[in-house]
């Protein structure tokens, strides 16, 4: 038996050498659990290991289990077995079940016997090894001895395996800095090129390489040297004072004469900081001047056209739309442009005869509270809110932006909120005399021309063809509390809404009858 635990011992040995150097610490923890139980001649082994390394003192998570029977999934920090193995470091023997400080390493009702071994670096503890057994005083001194060893040798093992994976932590992290730092050079738009602390070149990017045809033979050269006859004297007795001095000197303004062309550039002059207030180098940073003003000039006319794009659908567009806009300003076609958009024309029923005789200010008071919780729901549904006529709420969905399907959804949707606020007792709107107020919805999803109306003093956004006029004449035809949709408009609502089916109506500018539908709620 002695010949054969050598054997394995050997054998782990080796198994885990390798596992520690290429860190597969899965592996190497079942080999330690799976060969704990062989080498032992245990009924069960298992491995817990600290659930918050970092800790002084936390519960020790089940890693890996070899065994018959149900072992818990936690030892918690506070278990005697537990808290005597961290402090003292020391393995411990259970030889039969009886009435100890440490029964809680007999992991299950079968067990009768068992040992707690513990896995520890240099730095800190890492869990505990138990191995059990179903007979009584099945763990001897020798087998104490082996598996003490065997515990150790295993400890030393997942100390490598964690250095190990720390030290390829710490390289990936230098080479994603080393990556990191190559990717912000090269795609910065200004020429950049240091120097040592001598004033020979050492690094350039990508934009100073081709501006200046800088190549690998010219790194080591002096840079006095590289510019000589290339820029003013004066910019080269610069470069030498902030080389001698270490002094910061910026905004030095002229022309680089290469082979390739020329180059109209700001120069900024910087020490690179080293220790005890020396400077390591320089840094010339040169911003192409030509570049800047006609980037500039493009920044203007794009500041502008997003201005224009807020003013224009802010008020009536949620904000993430409106953001969407300004940074995809072609999206508004600010000439007339052929959208499939979903309109609907939502009118007060009753205002006109609520209106007579009363006093305008009531009247006002009335409408706008109305139509401030209305337009909230419009704009929740990323509705456009093209204008208000008197009583009328006209609103569309798929102008400025077009998702078709959606659209219409979202605009029944809408609708349909709206008169469920209405309905409901809890409106904070057509209160008093105004409390018969109901509203009707008309609704037609077709092609229409969106974009600016007006003329050079004043232009609005707004949208107009035969889909606003239908949806228009529809709202006519709606009863207070409907929502009255066309058949184009029901086609793209699948089976989301409970709808009614209504007889066609004949509208005026149409010569056929349009086939409609109430729409009563949602499945």
């Amino acid at each position: 038996m002695v010949a054969t635990k050598k054997s394995t011992f050997e054998e782990l040995v080796r198994a885990g050498s390798l596992l520690s150097r290429e860190f597969d610490f899965k592996s190497l923890i079942s080999t330690l659990v799976d060969q704990s139980l062989d080498i032992s001649g245990s009924d069960l082994a298992a491995l817990y290991l600290s659930a918050e390394p970092d800790k002084a003192r936390s519960r020790l998570k089940l890693s890996y289990k070899r065994g018959s029977g149900e072992i818990a999934p936690f030892v918690e920090a506070d278990a005697e077995i537990a808290e005597f193995i961290r402090d003292c470091g020391e393995s411990v023997v259970l030889n039969s079940r009886k009435p100890s400080p440490f029964a809680g390493l007999l992991l299950s009702a079968s067990m009768q016997s068992g040992m707690a071994l513990p896995i520890v670096t240099p730095r800190s503890f890492l869990g505990i090894l138990f191995v059990n057994s179903k007979k009584t005083g099945f763990y001897t001194s020798s087998a104490f001895n082996f598996l003490n060893s065997f515990a150790s040798l295993a400890s030393g093992m997942m100390h490598n395996s964690r250095m190990y994976k720390e030290l390829r932590e710490y390289l990936n992290t230098i080479e994603a800095l080393e990556r990191y730092q190559e990717s912000v050079f090269s795609s910065m738009t200004n020429m950049l090129v240091t120097t040592e602390r001598d004033g020979k070149i050492r690094y350039y990017n990508e934009e100073a390489a081709r501006h200046f045809s800088l190549t690998e033979r010219d790194v080591g050269l002096p840079i006095a040297e590289f510019f000589n006859r290339k820029i003013d004297k004066k910019i080269l007795s610069s470069l030498g004072g902030v080389l001698s001095s270490g002094d910061e000197v910026l905004g030095i303004e002229g022309i680089y004469k290469g082979d390739s062309g020329e180059v109209d550039f700001s120069l900024n002059l910087s020490p690179i900081g080293a220790k005890r207030g020396l400077h390591d180098g320089i840094t010339l940073l040169f911003t192409d001047q030509t570049r800047e003003r006609e980037l500039k000039a493009k920044v203007n006319v794009v500041t502008e056209e997003r201005r224009l794009i807020k003013d224009m659908f802010s008020r009536y567009l949620s904000s993430e739309v409106v953001q969407h806009l300004i940074d995809s300003p072609e999206v508004v076609g600010l000439g007339g442009s052929d959208k499939k958009a979903t309109v609907f024309f939502a009118d007060i029923r009753g205002y006109t005869s609520f209106s007579e005789g009363r006093d305008p200010q009531y009247i006002i008071e009335i409408l706008n509270e109305y139509f401030s919780e209305a337009v909230e729901i419009v704009i929740k549904y990323n509705g456009f809110i093209d204008k208000f006529i008197g009583d009328c709420i006209m609103a569309a969905w798929g102008v400025p932006m077009v998702s078709e399907s959606d659209d219409a959804i979202h605009a029944v949707s809408c609708a349909l909120e709206i008169q469920q606020l209405i309905a409901s007792k809890d409106r904070k709107f057509f209160h008093g005399d105004a409390e018969h107020l109901r509203v009707g919805f008309g609704m037609h999803t077709g092609h229409l021309v969106a974009g600016n109306l007006g003329s050079l003093r004043k232009m609005n956004y707004s949208i107009i063809g035969d889909t606003v006029n239908v949806a228009a004449r529809l709202e006519g035809v709606a009863a207070a509390g409907e929502i009255i949709i066309t058949r184009d408009t029901r086609d793209l609502l699948g089976d989301r809404f409970i709808l009614e089916s209504r007889k066609a109506v004949k509208v005026k500018g149409k010569a056929k009858e349009i086939e409609i539908f109430n729409v009563i709620g949602k499945h």
